[in-house]
C-alpha cells in the first residue's frame, strides 16, 4: 500500500493536520516570478493583505534588491533543484533580520516544473518554527511528495500510516514495505531504542525534538533534527504522531561556534573571563562537599617581551602559557584568561598543602615555556578562606601581588596573613 492508495479524504485530512502544526511562510511562484498562492503565515511574514500579494512579483513585494538575491535560487529551482539562500530582510517589523529561504520545484505528474515553492525561516534568533514545510492546500498531495524532508505519520501504536518520498529515499525503502508496520520493526532495534523515548513523550501530548549527528550519509556526518509532533483529535486526545527530519548541520555548527566564542578566550582558547567567573560561582555552591582552590597567575617579565619582541611574539607566548597551565592541571580543572597576561585556575584541592604543590607545579610549567618570563601565583581556598566568589578572587589576587612584592617567581597563599613559597 502506497501513500497514493490512501483515500483522498484521508490524505487531505493528514496534510491539513500537518499544516495545522507547522507555522512557516510558504509561497508558490509561477515562471513569470509572480506569487500565485500563499498561506496564512506568509501574510504575517510579508505584513500585507492577500490581495496585495497575489499576482505580484517578488521584486514588487520586497524590492529589487531582494529579487536579485533570490534570482539564482529561482533559476535553480525551475531547473529541478532544491536550493537555499540567505538575505537580510528589509520590510516591515522584520527589517534587518536574517532569513534563510528554501526554493524547490513543484514537479507535476509529467515531471514538468511550472511553479516553485519558497519556504522562509527566520534564523536571526535561531527560530525554525515547527521545522517543517507547509503546502498549498489545492496541491496537498503533490507538495507532500516533493517536500525535501523525510516525513512520517504513525498511529498511537507507532504503526506507520504515511511516509513521503523523501523518507523512502533516505531509508532506501518503498511505501509498500513500510505502511502498516511498526516503525521500530522498520528501522531496527538499535534505532528504535534511540528514538523510542521521543515517540513515547510525543504520544503523551508533548512536541519534542531530537538533534543528533548522523554519520552514515553520502555527504559525510551531518547534524539532523527530528521533530515529533502529536496529532490531536477534537477532544485533545493524541491519535497519532508526525515526524519531520531536517538537516540543521550549518545552523548547529554556527551555534557551536557562537557558544565557543562566548565561552573561550579568542587568543588562547582557554575559558573566557566571564565563563570562568560563572564556573567559580557554581563551584562555590559545592565547596563544602568539594573543596577547591582558586589560583591567580600573573606573568613576570611579559611587558619586556612585548616591548623587545613585539605583540605578535607576546601573543604566541600567551598561547604557550595557556597550554602549559592546562597541561599542568587535571582535565576536570579549569583554566581561564582573566585579561592581559593574567590567568585563573580553579582546581579541586582538599587543603593548602595540595594547593601549594599544584601552584609550584604550574610555576615550573610557566617557567619552562620561555626563559624570558616567570610567574607570580596567588591562591585562596574554598571554603577554608572564603566561599564567596568575589572574596575568594580578591584573596588570590592579593596573594599574587604579595608574591610579586617579595621578588616574583613564587607562590603565595591568600589568607589574612599571606605565606609565600619560592620554587
Amino acid at each position: 500500500m502506497s501513500a497514493n492508495d490512501f483515500p483522498l479524504v484521508d490524505r487531505l485530512s493528514h496534510i491539513e493536520r500537518l499544516v495545522d502544526v507547522i507555522d512557516l511562510p510558504i509561497g508558490r511562484w509561477n515562471r513569470e516570478h509572480q506569487l500565485v498562492f500563499c498561506n496564512e503565515p506568509y501574510l504575517g511574514w510579508a505584513e500585507r493583505a492577500r490581495d496585495e500579494l497575489i499576482g505580484r512579483t517578488l521584486a514588487d513585494i520586497f524590492g529589487e534588491e531582494a529579487w536579485q538575491r533570490a534570482r539564482a535560487a529561482f533559476d535553480e529551482a525551475f531547473a529541478g533543484r532544491t536550493v537555499n539562500y540567505e538575505r537580510r530582510l528589509t520590510h516591515g517589523h522584520k527589517s534587518a533580520r536574517w532569513a534563510r529561504v528554501q526554493v524547490f520545484p513543484d514537479v507535476d505528474h509529467e515531471g514538468r516544473v511550472e511553479n516553485v515553492f519558497t519556504i522562509a525561516f527566520d534564523i536571526h534568533e535561531d527560530v525554525l518554527a515547527r521545522e517543517a514545510l507547509e503546502a498549498a492546500r489545492e496541491r496537498l498531495d503533490r507538495f507532500t511528495e516533493n517536500i525535501p524532508y523525510p516525513l512520517t505519520y504513525v498511529d498511537r501504536g507507532f504503526v506507520l500510516r504515511f511516509v513521503n518520498k523523501a523518507y523512502c529515499e533516505a531509508t532506501g525503502t518503498q511505501p509498500q514495505d513500510l505502511l502498516g508496520r511498526h516503525i521500530g520493526e522498520v528501522r531496527g532495534a538499535r534505532r528504535w531504542a534511540e528514538h523510542a523515548p521521543y515517540f513515547e513523550r510525543a504520544v503523551k501530548g508533548q512536541t519534542v525534538q531530537y538533534t543528533r549527528l548522523v554519520d552514515r550519509l553520502p555527504q559525510g556526518p551531518r547534524w539532523m533534527r527530528t521533530s515529533y509532533v502529536p496529532d490531536f483529535d477534537a477532544r485533545r486526545h493524541v491519535r497519532g504522531l508526525y515526524t519531520v527530519t531536517m538537516d540543521v548541520h550549518e545552523l548547529t555548527m554556527a551555534q557551536e561556534k557562537l557558544r565557543r566564542s562566548v565561552e573561550r578566550d579568542a587568543l588562547t582558547d582557554v575559558l573566557s573571563r566571564r565563563t570562568m567567573m560563572d564556573r567559580i560561582e557554581a563551584a562555590m555552591l559545592e565547596a563544602t562537599e568539594r573543596p577547591a582552590a582558586l589560583f591567580f597567575v600573573d606573568l613576570d617579565g611579559f611587558k619586556g617581551v612585548n616591548d623587545r619582541l613585539g605583540h605578535r611574539a607576546g601573543d604566541r607566548l600567551l598561547v604557550d602559557v595557556a597550554g602549559a597551565l592546562q597541561a599542568a592541571v587535571r582535565a576536570e580543572d579549569l583554566v581561564g584568561r582573566f585579561g592581559g597576561d593574567e590567568f585563573l585556575v580553579l582546581a579541586a584541592v582538599r587543603d593548602s598543602a595540595g594547593a601549594q604543590a599544584l601552584a609550584l607545579h604550574m610555576l615550573a610549567a610557566v617557567r619552562a615555556t620561555s626563559p624570558l618570563i616567570s610567574a607570580s601565583i596567588g591562591y585562596a581556598l574554598a571554603p577554608a578562606d572564603s566561599q564567596h566568589p568575589m572574596r575568594l578572587l580578591q584573596l588570590a589576587d592579593d596573594a599574587m601581588y604579595e608574591a610579586k612584592r617579595l621578588g616574583k617567581d613564587r607562590v603565595a597563599h591568600g589568607t589574612e596573613c599571606p605565606t609565600t613559597t619560592q620554587s
